[in-house]
């Protein structure tokens, strides 16, 4: 009980009518009738579970103007909320249920790999002023490693021939060649320290 004594009254900490909040259509800069035909597209042939061809998953993205370089390969699953805002270097790999949130710019370099079930998004909200949508882009450099289940936020460089490791939360820049793993330690030159546990896209 002592503990509840001593917070602060209902009326002093403020909450925002999320009735009055900016809509989601804040990020929206194409016209509804393609953000809805994407929608639609995207649920057949790109987060389809079934091992439909991977050229037909990246022909259908480019169709919605993503740039996506030669031999990049995309597993089922994968999410992708608007490809207008996503360019994919050469020989990437794209690993099965991957969620690319993309209210901004996603720029993923040659080379690099976004490993299975990982989250990225671009998009916040202003909680102390109105929730009004906040997007910043995100890198992920050449020859980048993403690996599983990890989740980067808007604004951050994930630099060239870095390796994140499993279940890392991102929410800061990656310097060149560093494996970085929880909690948050760096080692420099270690690239592929943490490949043996984890596998391919």
């Amino acid at each position: 009980m002592a503990a509840a004594e001593h917070r602060p009254a209902d009326s002093v900490v403020p909450v925002i009518d999320l009735s009055k909040a900016p809509g989601e259509g804040e990020a929206w800069n194409r016209p509804k009738w393609m953000i809805y035909l994407w929608s639609a597209t995207e649920l057949i042939l790109v987060t389809n579970p079934w091992q439909i061809s991977s050229g037909l998953r990246t022909k259908a993205l480019r169709a919605f103007g993503a740039k996506i370089g030669d031999g990049v390969i995309i597993r089922p699953r994968t999410r992708i909320k608007f490809p207008w805002n996503l360019e994919i270097g050469d020989r990437s790999w794209i690993g099965e249920g991957v969620w690319i949130h993309n209210q901004d710019q996603v720029t993923i370099g040659h080379d690099a790999v976004v490993s299975q079930e990982t989250f990225i998004t671009t998009g916040s909200h202003a909680h102390r002023t109105d929730m009004g949508l906040i997007t910043r882009s995100v890198t992920i450099d050449d020859g980048a490693w993403v690996t599983s289940r990890c989740v980067v936020t808007g604004g951050v460089t994930v630099g060239r021939s870095a390796l994140v490791q499993p279940l890392t939360l991102v929410n800061r820049d990656v310097d060149p060649n560093v494996v970085l793993g929880p909690p948050n330690a760096e080692t420099k030159g270690r690239r592929f320290a943490a490949s043996a546990t984890v596998e391919q896209p």
